[in-house]
């Protein structure tokens, strides 16, 4: 490897980096990185190279940074990303197709940051299935002070039930009952058979002691739902909104599709992935079409602003806010010959 260039006034090879890359300096910024200087360098404010790049609108260079590893997932201080930082459109696209191009190939924030951000530690599912939950007219918490569900997501669940409802009538499946809040409002709709799988025992309990095991139209499958799929039919509408898993139980959920959503019917799911940073978002909504696209779905994001729901009072008592941003994207799947 090639010297490190001498410093210029005092400055390491790395704060050169980030002043050419905040300059746009293309020729600079080659000849430091040639000479070996650190492209996922963070200064002194905790920016990097690439999110200087970004900020000034240089995608040229931000394209060389890429290319030399600078991390398109790294955070400022603030927990902005170069993708939140990027002041012109096609400096964003390229972050925007480098971050889809990684994940697809690597996976790092499925790994890393798709838990939603409500998720327990350690291996999620089981141990939120194991342990004890509390109920409110606001909220259901886990034994951690995380929330499971609250009432500010009212008008998204009933978003979600008029999505997956839209048919009018049919069979609808809920995965993942909560505080009950969609489902409260699929049976609005009157649907043939309504079918809702819950895997937390004392979520189970409470359904039942709320009546959901006598209603005519209701089918309760306890468990959890990577074990039931066995017992489930076909549905004209389908909403999938579990608690503790990762981005890779939705899309291993996402493969039993093709079985269980009928010819023109509706899936949706709640949309919360890396719900505390805008750029992540945006890379997860346009990751997951992508993957069902390859299973023969096409997605359509309906925004909803929620700014107006979430005061800091909301959070009151609760240990992480697991969505920060001012607009929430629905998503709306169907078979792609039914969306043409």
């Amino acid at each position: 490897m090639a010297a490190a260039p001498e410093s210029k006034a005092g400055k390491s090879p790395e704060e050169l980096l980030c002043a050419a890359a905040e300059s746009g300096d293309e020729e600079e910024v080659v000849r430091l990185l040639a000479a070996g200087a650190d492209a996922t360098h963070f200064d002194a404010s905790g920016m990097t190279p690439l999110m200087h790049a970004a900020a000034g609108g240089h995608a040229a260079v931000a394209q060389l940074l890429l290319g030399a590893g600078a991390p398109w997932n790294a955070l400022s201080p603030s927990g902005l990303s170069a993708g939140d930082l990027a002041s012109d459109p096609a400096t964003y696209d390229l972050l925007l197709d480098h971050a889809l191009r990684s994940e697809l190939v690597l996976g790092t924030v499925a790994r890393r940051q798709a838990a939603p951000s409500n998720a327990s530690d350690g291996a999620p599912a089981e141990s939120y299935l194991d342990s004890r939950v509390s109920f409110s007219e606001e909220r259901v918490m886990d034994a951690e002070s995380k929330a499971v569900m609250m009432a500010w997501e009212r008008p998204l669940m009933e978003a979600h039930a008029r999505a997956v409802c839209s048919g009018g009538g049919g069979k609808v499946l809920n995965v993942g009952f909560g505080m009950g809040l969609v489902d409260e409002a699929i049976q609005r709709y009157e649907p043939e058979e309504h079918t809702i799988v819950e895997a937390h025992p004392e979520v189970y309990a409470r359904m039942l002691k709320l009546g959901w095991g006598e209603k005519k139209n209701v089918r309760i499958v306890f468990g959890r739902w990577q074990d039931m799929i066995p017992q489930l039919g076909s549905y004209d509408g389908i909403f999938f909104d579990t608690y503790g898993e990762y981005y890779e139980d939705m899309r291993e959920f996402h493969q039993h599709l093709p079985k269980l959503l009928k010819p023109g019917g509706i899936y949706s799911y709640f949309n919360g992935l890396c719900g505390d940073n805008a750029f992540f978002h945006v890379v997860y909504c346009q990751l997951v079409a992508l993957e069902l696209a390859n299973l023969g779905y096409s997605t359509q994001f309906i925004p909803l602003p929620v700014k107006d729901c979430l005061s800091e009072e909301v959070w009151k008592g609760v240990k992480q806010k697991y969505w920060q941003l001012d607009t929430y994207h629905l998503p709306v799947c169907q078979p792609e010959s039914e969306s043409e």
